[in-house]
């Protein structure tokens, strides 16, 4: 009994070890449970892309149980001028704007706001009733005469969260003036509620839901949507509410989603890479790379809008692997944080990954295609511009690799070479 007793005082403070609040530098990364000498692997791989030209710059960040093991900046921010890349420099993280979307609505879940099934039209009338494409004229195009038919079903918050909604990005009717809407961001004076009542009357792919004539996976501007519902139910300007509600608590000062002139300078350049035999350019669309810091400034895209840095975004991740947690500030519930890293698409797959989304977040199952060594029920995501997240809660890692190309020839290489770098080092 006594000795029971002496093991119990001995591994009491192991088993009850408080959550990280504050990212601390490893002193060495045998010290994070890392291999010096196998992490080494990722330094060459990512200075060789710079070489080569396969890559203009790469920001990284990987931290194991709160103690930052590798937070490294390769490459230029401005190929032309050589400027160094900093740590701290600001990226477009596009589609990595969902869950950060995501968390701030589910903080209005947990205020009893609404309920996850309700139907979006409860909140936003101008999807009641919504229709589905049945057919199209492919030879016009501005989509000619359609038809549709109604909706076996309203649209649920769920399945906007989830993406099965059938709601997509890119649309067969999307160039006619009455459902063309801004996908990524905007340098019009758009503003959030017209775009999101134009979207509502632009007919869905498929029926919502997930069940045998449903819509499985459909990747689209859902969580711009959500957006919107939280300027409803928070009473405040998107931005607002995501600022008071998420960023401002977890100490990210350097997202937004349109930048404060005395950051703009820090924004990296963004460049084009279709095919792996072509030079690094200068992406030609203006918008992509000046909607953060030009233009009207008016359209909060919850789907694809933010700008941010690694550190900061790394906050957030760092939250949720702590289970709604950090800087000593609570964001969400435990069993809140639990519930979104539940499947929401059934039998569904998301694309050719073998993978399954929650409520924001691609879930690796044991199946994946693309989790290579994370954790089955690890959960990522990334952006259309190179850039993404992976938390693993059994290893209690977060790891995260940024850079701003598009369209990318090595954007799948890129993500996933990381990804495995940092594993095979880990011991």
């Amino acid at each position: 009994m006594r000795l029971l007793l002496l093991l119990l005082l001995v591994t009491a403070p192991l088993l009850a070890q408080p959550l990280p609040q504050t990212f601390t530098t490893a002193k060495s990364p045998a010290e994070a449970g890392f291999s010096a000498d196998r992490l080494k692997r990722l330094d060459s791989w990512l200075q060789e892309l710079i070489d080569k030209d396969i890559a203009p710059n790469a920001v990284t960040f990987v931290a194991h149980r709160g103690k930052v093991v590798h937070y490294k900046a390769f490459g230029y921010s401005n190929l032309a001028k050589k400027t160094p890349l900093k740590r701290t420099d600001l990226y477009r993280i596009a589609s990595q704007s969902k869950a950060i979307t995501t968390v701030t609505l589910m903080t209005l879940f947990e205020e009893e706001k609404f309920l996850l099934d309700d139907p979006i039209s409860k909140y936003i009338p101008a999807f009641k009733n919504p229709k589905v494409l049945v057919s199209y004229d492919k030879n016009d195009p501005v989509g000619g005469n359609y038809k549709t038919r109604p909706a076996k079903s309203e649209i649920t918050i769920r399945q906007l969260l989830s993406h099965n909604a059938g709601i997509p990005y890119e649309h067969p009717l999307d160039q006619r003036p009455e459902f063309k809407v801004p996908f990524f961001n905007s340098t019009a004076p758009d503003k959030l509620e017209d775009v999101i009542n134009k979207l509502a009357t632009r007919p869905l792919l498929r029926d919502p839901g997930t069940d045998s004539t449903g819509a499985g996976f459909t990747y689209g501007l859902n969580i711009d949507i959500l957006g919107r519902l939280i300027e409803i139910l928070s009473g405040k300007p998107f931005d607002v509410a995501m600022r008071e509600r998420v960023l401002e608590p977890l100490g990210m000062a350097d997202t937004y989603f349109y930048l404060p002139d005395n950051k703009a300078s820090r924004l990296v350049e963004l460049y084009s890479k279709p095919g792996m035999d072509k030079p690094l350019t200068l992406h030609m669309n203006e918008a992509y790379r000046n909607f953060a810091i030009s233009g009207a400034k008016t359209f909060f895209s919850g789907g694809a809008g933010l700008v941010s840095s690694v550190e900061d975004y790394a906050k957030l991740c760092q939250m949720l692997l702590n289970g709604g947690t950090f800087n000593n500030k609570r964001i969400l519930g435990r069993k809140t944080v639990e519930m979104m890293l539940r499947n929401q698409i059934g039998t569904a797959e998301v694309w050719d990954r073998k993978d399954k989304f929650g409520l924001g977040f691609q879930l690796i199952t044991e199946n994946s295609h693309y989790g290579d060594q994370a954790t089955p029920g690890s959960f990522t995501w990334g952006g259309m511009y190179c850039s993404e997240f992976t938390i693993d809660p059994k290893e209690e890692l977060i790891l995260l690799i940024f850079t701003n190309v598009h369209p990318y020839a090595y954007y799948g290489d890129f993500v996933k070479k990381f990804r495995i770098a940092v594993y095979q080092a880990l011991e």
